[in-house]
């Protein structure tokens, strides 16, 4: 691809695929691309098409080789103080500044810039190039794609998911489940306030029940200390209720997560958090429709993947990073391990601490090593 991992990172960020907008435009972009080199290209479109996966196999048509996946969708920049255009790539001494630059639309980048060198290389077994949508609101695209990959029968070794981890092998992440809780009481005038159902004041129980539940994992575990967050975490993130303060207010919403260890029991998990909704409906009058209406967003599955597995093996070798890691957000590592039955690891450029966050950056030597990662990439599957 006659263009530099840099050059193309900057028409990456250019599109603004916030994941309440649409990612199609870059997609349009991208596909032509590869089409170009003779790489036929398959859409996996969301059910409204307003969002739309691509995924591609670089290589032959035999089992085995790998698939190596980015998310196009980005965080908002609402409200953040950026000190630059977040749609613009803009330089700052060794920084990359942009929107997605390190989550993840840099890993995006260099693996699309390595297609030439890989078709170049002879590819014995395939690359399975995997691009999804809405992985920030909960991987539905992904969840689509791998299983239309698995209809079609693409059977990897392994899977790279190339989140930032600055180029260090990540063998697991924490899984992750996100609730919207609605909570019904019923309105009066507040100088009755007796008399009605509050149900900010019910909301705010159900807040301090989680808070609870999370200290207790903080103190009780299980723990794992390999994370840098050694246990499962509980957090109430929005909470939205009421109109006026003269009105006792019927309606109360929050939003809440749990982001658990790969070892722990989401089911179990779940449990406690209904019994904590039971908990504060047996303390609400029996009236009407006041109650509690809990909603699961979204479900990521954590990985743990073993040291001896092919995955980490493999790709330990083609990263001058040593050693591996255990991390706490969300990836769609464990989507595709279920879907594609092979195991997964996560590695890309940047940092964590760099994303979501005002004048997001990926380091230029973040994207060199990632550019010989997809260099060895290719020469391990020629032979």
């Amino acid at each position: 691809m006659a263009i530099t991992t840099v050059e193309l990172l900057e028409r990456l960020v250019a599109f603004d695929t916030t994941s309440r907008d649409s990612n199609v435009p870059l997609i349009d972009y991208v596909e032509p691309l590869l089409a170009e080199r003779g790489v036929t290209c398959h859409r996996v479109w969301s059910e409204d098409h307003k969002h739309v996966n691509l995924w591609a196999t670089i290589g032959p048509d035999v089992p085995g080789g790998v698939v190596v996946s980015g998310h196009t969708d980005c965080v908002p920049v609402d409200g953040q103080p950026w000190t630059t255009d977040p749609f613009v790539l803009t330089e700052v001494g060794d920084r990359l500044l942009g929107r997605g630059t390190s989550d993840m639309k840099g890993f995006v980048a260099s693996a699309l810039v390595a297609v030439d060198r890989w078709m170049a290389m002879g590819l014995e077994r395939p690359i399975h190039l995997a691009l999804s949508y809405d992985e920030e609101v909960g991987g539905a695209g992904a969840r689509l794609m791998a299983a239309d990959m698995a209809r079609a029968g693409v059977r990897p070794q392994y899977c790279i998911i190339g989140e930032p981890s600055s180029m260090q092998v990540v063998t697991a992440n924490k899984g992750i489940e996100t609730f919207v809780a609605t909570i019904t009481g019923t309105e009066s005038h507040s100088s009755l306030a007796p008399r009605a159902v509050n149900a900010v004041e019910y909301g705010a129980r159900m807040v301090t029940a989680l808070s609870d539940l999370a200290r207790q994992r903080a103190e009780d575990g299980p723990f794992d200390d390999e994370f840098d967050l050694p246990h499962t975490t509980i957090h109430t993130g929005v909470f939205h209720g009421g109109t006026a303060l003269n009105i006792v207010p019927r309606l109360c919403e929050l939003e809440f997560e749990y982001r658990y260890l790969p070892t722990e029991d989401a089911v179990e998990l779940r449990a406690s958090v209904d019994g904590i909704v039971a908990d504060v409906m047996a303390m609400m009058p029996d009236e009407g429709d006041v109650g509690i209406i809990v909603e699961k967003r979204a479900d990521l599955p954590g990985i743990n993947t073993a040291l001896d597995s092919p995955a980490v093996e493999a790709t330990s070798m083609l990263t001058p990073v040593p050693g591996t890691a255990k991390v706490a957000y969300g990836t769609e590592a464990g989507l595709f391990r279920d879907a594609l039955k092979a195991p997964a690891v996560i590695c890309g450029p940047g940092a964590i601490a760099a994303a979501h966050k005002p004048d997001e950056y990926v380091e230029v030597d973040q994207l060199r090593i990632c550019d010989d990662f997809m260099t060895a990439l290719g020469e391990s599957l020629t032979s």
